[in-house]
């Protein structure tokens, strides 16, 4: 609270007491009243005035300061209200029970839209586990009768049992903390996992599946890494170069304090100008407008899904060359000790 804008939206005070003042010399004069009483008087009248003045701003100064100073600090401004103390003037009383019903109005609203999201939430996950059971069988009626189904329709029917997988694990990783358990996984067995999976994929489009050093113990949750590491190569397989060696490279790197697991692929690459996106929702980029093929969520999606487990994914790419992917776990000292 700014004293100078204090002042001047008090300045009608100023002007009463000037014209008040002018008044009161004039009754002075008129009774010709010594001027040692005059002084005396003026200063006394001065002194009141600037005490009317300034104990209001004081008294407001405090609470105005921590409303704007806390509304500044905190990520959900509309919490302001929690951490004030009630005011003791009459005009900060209002403000008060002001702040109190619209924060009072919009928690309820709040409250309503997360139900009503929620709502649709579990619907989203049933409507996918009752969808998922008429996919699976058609999955294994075209694996087991190869000749009535044509390579076109098993790669429409893979897509989409992948898209619909996409779709469940957005709609989960919003409360990602109440689905995952954090254990020590075997990590050959989860890229294996993912390659078996893609298996028809890297066989259609003549990919060789490396694989090399990954006989690690690592801390995560099994079925969300899968998932992370299958939007990874899909995007690998989605985005190959027309080449003869084609290759999906998947290895570890070992450190100290980490574990860094390393996808590699010769594909087409990414383009620098559209690197640093590659991980916002719904960005496509340069490929994807090209092939009509990227939706833009698989990378958003593992990204936040490595936020919740507490890994880290970073990527490097150069276009028509390759592109690596970085997923770095941490090591826990404390689990070694107590396991």
């Amino acid at each position: 609270m700014k004293i100078g804008a204090y002042f001047k939206d008090n300045l009608y005070k100023l002007l009463v007491f000037i014209v008040c003042y002018v008044f009161n010399l004039l009754i002075f004069f008129a009774f010709k009243v010594d001027r040692s009483v005059i002084i005396s008087s003026s200063f006394l009248y001065v002194i009141c005035f600037l005490f009317i003045l300034l104990i209001p701003y004081f008294r407001k100064k405090k609470f105005y300061d921590n409303l704007l100073a806390n509304i500044e600090s905190l990520d959900k401004s509309y919490l302001v209200l929690e951490t004030l103390s009630k005011p003791e003037f009459y005009e900060g009383e209002l403000l008060y029970q002001a702040l109190y019903e619209i924060n009072k109005s919009m928690n309820e609203n709040v409250r309503l839209i997360e139900e009503h999201l929620q709502d649709f939430k579990e619907y989203i996950e049933m409507w996918i586990h009752e969808v998922k059971i008429p996919l699976s069988t058609l999955v294994l009626m075209s694996n087991n009768h190869k000749e009535q189904f044509d390579k076109k329709t098993k790669l429409q029917l893979k897509r989409l049992e992948d898209y619909v997988d996409q779709v469940l694990y957005y709609a989960r990783s919003e409360n990602a903390e109440k689905d995952y358990l954090i254990k020590e996984v075997d990590l050959s067995k989860v890229i294996k996992n993912v390659g078996l999976k893609n298996m028809d994929d890297l066989l259609e489009n003549k990919i060789d599946y490396i694989v090399e050093n990954v006989d690690y113990k690592i801390l995560t949750d099994s079925k969300w890494l899968e998932f992370i590491l299958g939007q990874i190569v899909n995007n690998s397989i989605k985005y190959k170069r027309n080449i003869d060696n084609s290759y999906i490279k998947i290895f570890v790197q070992e450190a100290q304090e980490k574990t860094t697991l390393v996808i590699e692929d010769n594909g087409i690459g990414i383009k620098k100008s559209d690197l640093k996106q590659v991980f916002d929702k719904s960005f496509t980029g340069e490929n994807g407008r090209n092939t009509n093929k990227s939706t833009g969520m698989g990378l958003f999606i593992a990204k936040n899904m490595c936020k919740k487990l507490g890994h880290k994914i970073d990527i490097e790419s150069k276009y028509n060359e390759y592109t690596k992917v970085y997923i770095t776990f941490a090591k826990n000292k404390f689990y070694d000790v107590l396991k």
